[in-house]
């Protein structure tokens, strides 16, 4: 029988022995490095856990191209590697819009877990943070008349001098105290609620679409119309 040796998510048993009972492919990296799903039982706890499992190296190509984890002898550990395991972070439902920078996906993506398991107050302050990194490139350059400092640093600020100066849609003006009173309560006092959340939520979506999404689709539009009217050299 295969084994798995780590630490057991659902006990306090460290280095702890799993019994490997089944698998399922869920993807291939690389082209060659298969990813499994596998189900596993704590020889302490006697309970389950689905481990995320990857070949370590590209000897296993051959044997993972017609077999599974759990046909392997022994420990797995000597040819795979632990990703993680299935828990209730993997319901995460929310992507983020296209054309989002990478850091900001990031972010957007931290926040979206934080609503899956519950934790409101922490995605009010992810989303909060997405939008801070979202429209501080929008200001003018340092010296430009018209614009505080204080409206460059802080987000609860910076918002309305955007939006004033239609750097921002004004349409999305009234939605903006959403994350900028809800985004302050998770990050200082610890109130925010699932209602609040789910706006901040809605509120960083329609920012980031505005922002990077539309733009980006117009470009992308433009240049296939451009090249669908190149001249079409005679072959």
């Amino acid at each position: 029988m295969a084994i798995l040796v780590t630490d057991c998510p659902r006990c306090p048993a460290n280095h702890i022995t799993f019994d490997v009972l089944s698998s399922k492919l869920v993807g291939v990296h690389y082209d060659w490095q298969r990813w499994f799903e596998t189900f596993c039982i704590c020889r302490h706890c006697h309970q389950s856990t689905v481990f995320v499992l990857s070949a370590s190296t590209r000897a296993q190509i051959d044997f993972f191209a017609d077999k599974t984890p759990e046909q392997l002898k022994g420990a797995l550990n000597d040819s795979m590697d632990i990703e993680g395991f299935i828990s209730i972070k993997d319901r995460v439902r929310n992507a983020p819009p296209e054309h989002v920078p990478p850091e900001i996906a990031a972010a957007f993506n931290e926040g979206a877990t934080c609503i899956s398991v519950e934790c409101w107050n922490a995605a009010g302050t992810m989303f909060r943070l997405c939008v801070d990194l979202a429209t501080k490139p929008m200001l003018p350059p340092e010296g430009t008349p018209g614009i505080k400092r204080r409206e460059r640093r802080d987000l609860g600020l910076r918002l309305p001098w955007l939006f004033h100066n239609r750097r921002l849609d004004p349409g999305m003006e009234p939605l903006s105290t959403c994350i900028r009173e809800d985004g302050n309560d998770g990050a200082h006092t610890g109130t925010l609620t699932k209602e609040d959340a789910e706006d901040l939520l809605d509120f960083t979506m329609a920012l980031l679409e505005k922002i990077y999404t539309e733009p980006e689709r117009l470009k992308l539009a433009q240049e296939r119309r451009d090249a669908r009217r190149q001249p079409k050299t005679g072959g």
